[in-house]
């Protein structure tokens, strides 16, 4: 059952955030309407998708239990390869830790991970208006990283464990993802915890690419887990006629 559980929760990440206090927004930009901010984020989403034919990257699956955040149980080092129209694939470069965790963790994650960048699922995992419900604020801006962020709260239009209410920050200049951050809108199983979810994004090439993600986990059966995911070594193929 311990593993079942262990299982789900891995499951459910998709899954981010470093932030200063709100600052006021520059009087030289035009002012700001929740209904043209939600518009711009949806363009942004779409203009991400269609102009980003593939990618690979290198992608660092680490495993903490209890208390224990120095010692992982369990890590995997994957390359992730994805294609418009095609999806994800990953291949295993180097793992360690828990037998049990590497079979009945990581790799019902990552099966999860290529289901849900299926083509036909793909669209149902994005952050835009038609998954979400969203309420920019739009009194000041947040420093992420260097740069000033919109925060958008964020509710899920229908429950799934890689779907959050939570938060989401968008680039000011551009409406792309630097951050998100809550919690999964369905638990993974009737017996884990809530989970928090966090991700962050930095700009490469010009679009919104993961670099860090988080969850964790709680339950009095099992305690607490934290899966940690670190992307590096990005290689974008983009469209050339956008």
């Amino acid at each position: 059952m311990a593993i079942l559980v262990r299982r789900r929760v891995a499951c459910s990440i998709l899954s981010a955030f470093l932030c200063s206090s709100a600052t006021a927004r520059p009087a030289s930009l035009p002012p700001l309407d929740a209904a043209t901010v939600i518009q711009h984020i949806d363009a942004a989403v779409q203009a991400r998708y269609d102009t980003v034919l593939a990618f690979t990257d290198i992608e660092h699956y680490t495993v903490f239990r209890g208390k224990d955040q120095t010692h992982p149980v369990a890590k995997m080092t994957v390359k992730d390869t994805y294609r418009r129209g095609t999806g994800k694939t990953y291949t295993v470069l180097s793992q360690s830790g828990s037998e049990l965790v590497l079979r009945l963790g990581f790799k019902p994650l990552l099966e999860n991970e290529k289901m849900i960048n299926e083509p036909g699922n793909l669209p149902r995992s994005w952050f835009n208006s038609e998954n979400y419900e969203m309420k920019p604020g739009l009194d000041g801006v947040e420093q992420i990283n260097g740069r000033n962020c919109i925060v958008v709260a964020v509710a899920a239009r229908r429950k799934a464990p890689n779907m959050i209410d939570g938060k989401i920050w968008v680039d000011e200049k551009d409406y792309s993802l630097a951050q998100i951050q809550g919690v999964a809108s369905k638990s993974p199983s009737v017996f884990a915890g809530t989970t928090h979810m966090m991700r962050q994004y930095q700009q490469i090439e010009g679009f919104p690419m993961a670099t860090y993600a988080r969850a964790e986990s709680d339950s009095l059966l099992f305690g607490r887990t934290v899966v940690t995911i670190d992307y590096s070594d990005y290689h974008l193929e983009l469209d050339s006629h956008r």
